[in-house]
């Protein structure tokens, strides 16, 4: 669990016992780890109380204290806070404006030329603005982390930390567009009424089933990249684990059993990448029970699963369907796994438990009977983070001028995820890289342009590439 520090200013009347307040601040899940005098008098004291916690206790923590009589809570400031005061980015100028004939140049009448230019051949947007390393990170904040729809406001600092991501991992120029509409029409309309500015569309945090009618619709109408990150982003990590935990346990994803519990917007794209590796094995779980061949669902994406060939026609309990299973994949709910589901499954089994903020299986229940665990969880080993992909993703489609991003390039970026980490290093809690590690970006970069060369979807051929 992610661990933080917050100062809490705390003004106590002089018959309070702070014994008492440390006290409820334990109870509460916090750790008080210092306390400095601000200010005394005859009636109170005013005291800053340095407190460790989880991320889940805060508002106990607060909550608690503030019921105190005879304590009041000045103020809260923790360190996560103060991060994101005033916005966490900026737009920089490339060059400085230093005289009016800097001012000319950049601005009129100097760049009505470059105006001019770009309306005779609008191509040249490409070479002369930041469309060429520009993406939108689009959210109408209706499914924002796991706290679920709190709109567009509340997702700003999430959209701005993506945006953090994409140029320190990517160095591509990220800018968050929180809408203010839940409207799957009005989204498309303002999307592609944005979309001149930007190389690429990075959808997040768009609550399903509207999620996929948007990318759907927004892909086919636009000529830039769309990916809804907390679909295929997800799936590329998952399979990039998932093919160095094989190699770790000698299994062929087209021989393994895969049960994937939770066929919501990740689910369903996870399993989709996955019949695109080749598995050949596969149930898909939901809250009614498996998805069953040749059934028509009102859902368009379990339908396409419907019709697949790899879907195994099976029933049971989730318990009974994981029998003999090499894998489990879920994208559900905090323990929802218990000792006898992993019993049942095949020798040296896989586990990916990625329900947040909690995983279905923890690993203390997990470790006698499973040979690999990965979760969403940075506190835990193996953890599938989007942030392995979407940075080199969307470096490798802008410097190739990319029209879409097409299953052979998430399956490159997988595969060059999971070659990060070298035979040697390979174990049981290490089959995904980090997401400090370099490589990592510079090598889904690489696939994703050759990827797009090869199924012609690539509109430039950067130099390096060129025979």
């Amino acid at each position: 669990m992610a661990a933080s520090s917050m100062i809490m200013r705390l003004e106590l009347e002089n018959r309070t016992s702070f014994g008492e307040v440390a006290a409820v601040i334990g109870r509460s899940g916090g750790d008080v780890v210092a306390i400095d005098m601000i200010k005394s008098s005859k009636h109170t004291t005013i005291r800053d109380v340095t407190i460790n916690y989880t991320e889940p206790t805060y508002r106990n923590i607060v909550n608690a204290v503030s019921y105190l009589p005879g304590v009041e809570v000045v103020n809260v400031s923790d360190r996560t806070f103060l991060v994101h005061l005033g916005g966490k980015i900026e737009v920089q100028p490339k060059l400085p404006i230093k005289n009016r004939e800097d001012l000319s140049r950049v601005y009129t009448p100097g760049v009505a030329r470059v105006c001019q230019a770009i309306a005779e051949n609008p191509v040249k947007a490409y070479s002369l603005t930041i469309k060429r390393n520009a993406v939108a990170v689009v959210s109408d904040g209706s499914a924002v982390l796991g706290l679920g729809n709190i709109g567009p406001e509340a997702a700003i600092p999430v959209m701005e930390g993506k945006a953090m991501l994409f140029k320190q991992l990517g160095h591509v120029d990220a800018f968050p567009i929180c809408l203010n509409t839940q409207d799957t029409e009005e989204i498309i309309a303002a999307v592609k009424a944005i979309s001149p500015v930007f190389g690429g569309i990075n959808l997040e945090d768009i609550s399903s089933p509207r999620c996929f009618e948007i990318e759907a619709r927004l892909a086919e109408e636009l000529d830039i990249p769309v990916f809804h990150d907390d679909q295929h982003g997800t799936a590329v990590v998952v399979l990039a684990g998932l093919i160095n935990a094989c190699q770790l346990t000698g299994k062929r994803l087209e021989d393994i059993r895969i049960v994937v519990n939770g066929i919501g917007a990740a689910g369903s794209a996870i399993c989709r990448m996955l019949l695109t590796a080749g598995v050949s094995r596969l149930t898909a779980v939901d809250q009614a029970g498996p998805l069953k061949p040749g059934v028509q669902y009102e859902h368009p994406v379990w339908n396409w699963l419907a019709q697949q060939p790899q879907l195994e026609n099976r029933d049971g309990t989730l318990e009974e369907l994981m029998s003999g299973a090499d894998v489990f994949i879920g994208v559900s709910r905090a323990n929802l796994l218990n000792a006898e589901h992993l019993k049942r499954m095949a020798s040296e089994p896989i586990v990916f438990a990625m329900a947040n903020p909690d995983p279905e299986v923890t690993p203390e229940v997990a470790e006698p009977f499973v040979k690999v665990l990965a979760t969403g969880r940075s506190d835990y080993p193996n953890q599938v983070n989007n942030v392995l992909c979407f940075p080199g993703l969307f470096r490798g489609v802008l410097d190739c001028r990319a029209t879409s991003i097409n299953e052979d390039m998430k399956l490159a970026a997988a595969y060059a995820i999971a070659s990060v980490v070298q035979p040697e290093e390979l174990n049981e809690q290490y089959i995904i890289p980090s997401v400090f590690n370099e490589l990592v970006s510079e090598r889904v970069r690489d696939g994703v342009i050759r990827a797009a060369i090869r199924t012609r979807t690539a509109r430039r051929v950067p130099p390096e590439y060129r025979d």
